[in-house]
């Protein structure tokens, strides 16, 4: 797919994976940034107000009546709305149909609507559930996902896909490890760095020790992974994992925030103590590693490993706003 003088409609713009894919996309290309902010940020793209390739529309996917007038302004989708929170589904089973499933029909269904015939999806590595093909293929099934969010992605893909054979339109899906960086505002690394602010002599730790194991992702890596893909998708419907080349555990990462923060003799409280399950909540898939061969091939691999992941986005998350 082409990515240059190209009209671009980005949801979840404000979030922290489409806010970096924004700055990028913004040299060559008009970019409108589509996100209500509910989990997103304003000021991660106040950067980009004086920006003539870049604006921001602040509203819901929800709302087919606006999306609609979007579209009619441009060529390409960039879909990255949705709700993150994998936990979430084991206590609201509403969320991840809503925000996820029916959102991502309102999108190809306007983009039906609208002529628009290439559309980029950010899936997640949760759609293979609990795999004991390790690393794991784009190829592999039947998928058997064990989370709500992860069935949710599942069936993003197959509506994208099925919009692709039945309107004559071309998607690229990429199944993401755990990105991490800086403007992250969730997730493990995140939550250790903020505990810890709060107390640096101990750390409530999901699971039990070492936790689960599983592939971290620099942001940096994620978009340019991600681009690469896009301008390298050659089928109607493409799939690609992306994620760094190995993985690490739970209580590593709690070391490598400790000392990215200078603390020494932290207690980890281990909430399922030291017999427990390593999963940290219904839906948590005990072991994650995707396979780069695909993309690799064509000729792109990641820069950073998951260690260095986490120790650059605890330094990131610890810089003065």
């Amino acid at each position: 797919m082409k990515l240059k003088n190209r009209k671009i409609l980005v949801t979840g713009a404000a979030g922290f994976i489409g806010s970096h894919l924004v700055d990028a996309l913004v040299e060559e290309n008009k970019v409108i940034g589509y996100d209500n902010l509910s989990s997103g940020k304003k000021e991660l793209v106040e950067h980009l107000e004086d920006e003539d390739n870049f604006e921001l529309v602040v509203e819901d996917v929800l709302n087919k009546e606006k999306l609609d007038e979007e579209m009619e302004r441009c060529d390409m989708v960039f879909h990255l709305a949705a709700d993150p929170d994998v936990k979430v589904g084991a206590e609201d089973t509403f969320v991840h149909l809503e925000q996820n499933i029916i959102a991502t029909y309102n999108i190809l269904d306007a983009m039906r609507e609208n002529d628009i015939q290439e559309i980029v999806f950010t899936s997640s590595s949760t759609v293979y559930g609990e795999t004991e093909v390790i690393p794991t293929p784009e190829d592999l099934g039947p998928l058997k996902p064990i989370s709500l969010y992860g069935s949710s992605k599942l069936s993003c893909e197959a509506l994208i896909s099925s919009f692709c054979h039945t309107f004559d339109m071309r998607s690229a899906s990429f199944r993401f490890a755990n990105v991490v960086g800086p403007r992250s505002t969730h997730g493990v690394t995140y939550d250790f760095v903020e505990k810890l602010k709060d107390d640096p002599t101990e750390l409530e730790i999901l699971g039990a020790p070492p936790g689960t194991t599983k592939s971290y992702f620099y942001i940096t890596d994620c978009i340019d992974g991600m681009l690469f893909g896009t301008r390298n998708a050659e089928n109607i419907v493409e799939y690609f994992n992306l994620g760094s080349e190995d993985y690490i555990n739970v209580k590593q990462i709690a070391d490598i925030v400790c000392e990215e923060m200078g603390l020494k003799d932290v207690e980890y409280d281990w909430t399922a103590g030291s017999e427990g399950d390593k999963a940290g909540w219904k839906g948590d898939v005990k072991t994650m590693l995707l396979s780069l061969e695909k993309i690799k091939n064509l000729g792109w691999s990641p820069k950073h490993d998951s260690a260095e992941s986490i120790a650059k986005t605890v330094r990131a998350l610890l810089e003065p706003k």
